[in-house]
C-alpha cells in the first residue's frame, strides 16, 4: 500500500542552521505536500467515483448527518453558489437529499442517501486505512510532533488566507 519513505534526521547543527527557516522554506514543504496527496487536479477522482470536492462534501454531510447548505458552505470555506453546484451533482448521482427547512423555506438542508452512506463508510475506511500506514511511517517520537505541527499551522492558515477566496 505505502512505501517506506525517506526520512531526513538532521543532527543539532542542521537543526540549529533550520531555526532560519522563512516563509519560502514553509512554501515548498506545503506544496510538495499538496502535490504528493494528489489534491492539485480538481477533478480528480477521490474515489467511489466522486471529485475531491464532492468527496469533502460527503464527508462532512456523512460526519453530521444533517446539515444546511450555507453551514456545508462555510464549513469547506465554498461560497454558496459553489456550493450549490457540487449539492445538485450529488442530488442527480442520489448521493444526498436536498430538503427544504418546513420552519424556513429558503434553507436548504443536506443529507445522504442509502447509497451515499455507502459512499461515506467506504471514503472513511479508505482515508483511515492510508492515513494510519503513513502515520506508521514516522518515528515514534515524532509521531505527536508532527500532529502538533500541522494542527498549528491549520489553526493559522484558517484565520490568515492568502486570497480572498470567497469574495468577500
Amino acid at each position: 500500500m505505502l512505501q517506506n519513505a525517506t526520512v531526513v534526521m538532521y543532527n543539532t547543527s542542521e537543526v540549529k542552521q533550520m531555526i532560519k527557516v522563512n516563509g519560502n522554506d514553509l512554501r515548498e514543504i506545503v506544496r510538495i505536500l499538496i502535490r504528493n496527496l494528489g489534491l492539485l487536479e480538481k477533478t480528480e477522482a477521490c474515489c467511489c467515483g466522486v471529485t475531491l470536492s464532492q468527496c469533502h462534501a460527503i464527508v462532512e454531510v456523512g460526519r453530521v448527518k444533517e446539515i444546511s447548505l450555507n453551514s456545508l458552505a462555510e464549513l469547506l470555506n465554498l461560497d454558496k453558489s459553489t456550493m450549490s453546484r457540487t449539492i445538485d451533482n450529488l442530488v442527480n448521482q442520489n448521493i444526498v437529499l436536498r430538503e427544504v427547512y418546513t420552519e424556513n423555506r429558503r434553507s436548504i438542508r443536506i443529507k445522504l442517501t442509502e447509497k451515499g452512506d455507502e459512499i461515506f463508510r467506504t471514503i472513511e475506511k479508505s482515508m483511515e486505512d492510508y492515513y494510519e500506514a503513513v502515520i506508521s511511517l514516522v518515528p515514534s517520537d515524532k509521531k505527536e510532533q508532527v500532529l502538533e505541527s500541522l494542527q498549528i499551522l491549520a489553526d493559522i492558515v484558517k484565520v490568515n488566507k492568502c486570497c480572498d477566496v470567497k469574495g468577500e
